[in-house]
This record gives structure tokens, sequence and C-alpha cells, in this order.
């Protein structure tokens, strides 16, 4: 029997070497109860710090739609994305822009969507930026 979540947290972390340079994504999924019940880390080939932020919170919505479609509490330590996404800055990147669009895209599944800044020394998004190295040494 599948267990059903109500509420998904979220670990998102994306770099780019070089700034543009290669970029990968790492994220950590948690369960209601704070349970690791996945992770994922790919490369997406060259674009900014920015962009890999965005892609990995974008991804990281793709994925949630397998876990859960209630609450999603997602994390991240880029205060500009978390910034943009509420409304506080304005993106005046038109690259950036795209990728805000593609990602309020990907809320539509689920009821709820909260972003939220968090500290570098966060245990999982510790975790979300050595899978975002991990992707990058090819390991």
């Amino acid at each position: 029997m599948k267990r059903i979540i109500t509420k998904l947290y979220v670990y998102a972390d994306g770099g780019a070497r070089g700034n543009p340079g290669p970029a990968a994504i790492g994220i950590v999924f948690l369960d209601q109860n704070k349970n690791k019940i996945a992770e994922y880390k790919e490369c997406m080939g060259e674009c900014t710090n920015n962009q890999a932020e965005y892609k990995a919170l974008i991804k990281a919505l793709e994925l949630a739609a397998g876990y859960c479609r209630k609450e999603i509490i997602c994390f991240t330590d880029s205060e500009l994305v978390i910034r943009q996404m509420s409304g506080r800055y304005r993106i005046i990147n038109e690259k950036l822009r795209e990728l805000f669009y593609i990602l309020k895209d990907r809320e539509k599944p689920f009821e709820k969507v909260i972003y939220n800044h968090t500290k570098r020394d966060n245990l999982f998004l510790q975790k979300a930026d050595k899978l975002v190295n991990e992707a990058l040494n090819g390991k």
C-alpha cells in the first residue's frame, strides 16, 4: 500500500562552476515526518548559478508531483530566487524571468507551494549541495 504524503519538504540547490559554466542540481525530499524519501541529482549543461537555482526548484516540483499533491514546502539558499518568487524583487534578467514562469507553471498540481530561504548550514541543504557536486564530478 502506498503511503499518503500530505506535506512534502523539498531542499533544492543548484550551482555552476564558472558562473556561467557547467551546472548541476541536487534535491532532497522529506515526508511530513521529516523522513528522507528520495534524492535527485542531474547535470544541467552550461548556465549561471541563479539559473541553476531556478532549475533545481523546477525539477523539484516536477518530481514532487509523484509524491504529494497537497502542500510543498521548498527550501533553498538563494535569496534572489526566494525574493523574486515572493514578488519582493523584480526580475530584470530575461532568462530568469522565463525560468520564473516555468516554476510558477509547475506549482499548478499542488494545493499550496511555499518557498523559504534557509542558510547553507542546514543539513538537508548541505546534502543537496553535495548532490550538486557529485553530479558535476560525475559520481
